[in-house]
């Protein structure tokens, strides 16, 4: 009998049985995350006729989506949030004050991330725990208000597709670069439904922050669930963090993967994503005429120490292009705080950056950014959909924080190589 995958042996854990794919099972989950969208959901939960919620210590409310709030109906949900809190007595709470940032870079930073744990959100990209040995899936809304009701939800256990990274990283290819050029490679609905199992040489080289950029964005390329195996780089993580015991499970060395598939990345260049898709990707020698009228730095794909550090090196010292507006959003105050410490926020606002607080800013569309129509944005985001950052009429290109970065000096899409020799 084949070996079973690492989505195959923890929902088999939380179900209390032996899995297969395909299997649909029914589970409680570890932790349940939501954000500004709680306000809807509460709506949701007081359909159901239920005034407790069953489990609140599994509840994690981070507030980030538009903090602080741009509109009366913003601040209003912010109240409702904030009453709920009381209401349930709800300990996990992240306002908008400097203990939180982005959600899912909160729940790494503060241990709710832990390898062998099931954690689900109100979010596409709560897949971004997959890089600590989480099994991390975003679910509906509705679904949320059904949980906090019964501490139960089904899922169907899906197959795996192994995706190794070989050979070496190249000069001036970071990992945004590496995911964009896979993504661009299968396309954006390739693992719909699948569980992704990121390994190989390559990923074992790369950071703790760089390996979230690809479980964040392994919903980019249609999957449920994006996972790496835990390693001594990972426990080194999670150990002082941990809200929680927790234990490491791998997938079985001979585990039945619907398919391997292999990567060498060793010739690749920086990579961008052309509008109006995340699978639209080419060479960043191929862009080199896109005039770019913004520069938007951050979210929880790349908004972390290593990203402002990279983006420091390109632009200390110079200046933006005139005409061009940078804006960079650290992912968290504890990012902030140690960007501030290491004067890399000040070298950042020097060259013209405006500098804003923790939070998802303008990629959503509605707060501190928004885009006019024939505008273009170079973002370091994981969407370049229609309208995604304001106007349907305006243009994304997703990018690394250095081609961002450099992107910003010279107001057209850059190579960033040259201002790293």
């Amino acid at each position: 009998m084949a070996g079973k995958t690492f989505a195959q042996k923890i929902l088999g854990k939380k179900a209390g049985k032996d899995v297969v794919p395909g299997e649909i099972v029914t589970i409680s989950p570890d932790f349940i995350m939501s954000h500004d969208n709680t306000a809807a959901i509460y709506l949701n939960f007081k359909k159901l006729g239920v005034d407790r919620v069953k489990n609140p210590d599994k509840l994690v409310i981070v507030l980030d989506h538009v903090v602080p709030p741009s509109t009366e109906q913003y601040a209003k949900n912010h109240q409702t949030i904030r009453n709920f809190i009381k209401e349930q007595g709800i300990k996990h709470f992240y306002d908008i004050n400097t203990r939180g940032g982005i959600c899912h870079q909160v729940l790494s930073e503060k241990g709710y991330a832990l390898p062998g744990t099931v954690i689900v959100g109100a979010d596409s990209h709560t897949t971004t725990y997959g890089a600590f040995g989480a099994f991390s899936a975003g679910i509906g809304r509705s679904e949320v208000a059904v949980l906090w009701a019964t501490d139960e939800i089904w899922m169907m256990v899906p197959e795996t597709i192994k995706i190794e990274i070989l050979g070496e990283i190249p000069f001036g290819v970071f990992a945004k670069d590496i995911m964009l050029y896979i993504i661009g490679q299968l396309g954006a609905d390739y693992a719909t439904y699948k569980a992704v199992e990121f390994a190989g040489p390559v990923i074992r080289e790369l950071s703790i922050a760089s390996r979230m950029v690809f479980s964040n964005m392994a919903v980019e390329m249609g999957a449920k669930a994006g996972y790496i195996e835990p390693d001594e780089k990972t426990l080194e993580y999670v150990k002082p963090r941990a809200k929680k015991e927790f234990e490491v499970i791998k997938s079985d060395p001979d585990a039945d993967f619907e398919e391997v598939l292999y990567f060498s990345i060793s010739d690749i260049e920086p990579q961008v994503a052309f509008p109006h898709t995340v699978d639209n990707v080419y060479p960043v020698s191929d862009a080199s005429d896109v005039k770019v009228d913004q520069v938007f730095i951050g979210t929880c794909t790349n908004g972390r120490l290593e990203d402002l550090e990279i983006v420091r090196k390109i632009v200390k010292g110079k200046k933006i292009k005139d005409g061009v507006r940078g804006l960079v959003f650290p992912a968290s105050w504890e990012v902030y705080f140690e960007a501030m410490k290491k004067n890399i926020l000040y070298d950042i606002a020097e060259a013209g950056f405006l500098v804003m607080n923790p939070g998802c800013g303008p990629c959503l569309g509605a707060h501190e950014g928004v885009m006019a129509p024939g505008e273009v944005t170079v973002s370091t985001a994981n969407r370049n959909f229609k309208g995604r950052m304001g106007s349907r009429d305006a243009f994304i290109y997703l990018a690394s924080p250095a081609t961002a970065a450099a992107s910003a000096l010279e107001g057209r899409i850059a190579d960033p190589r040259k201002y790293l020799e």
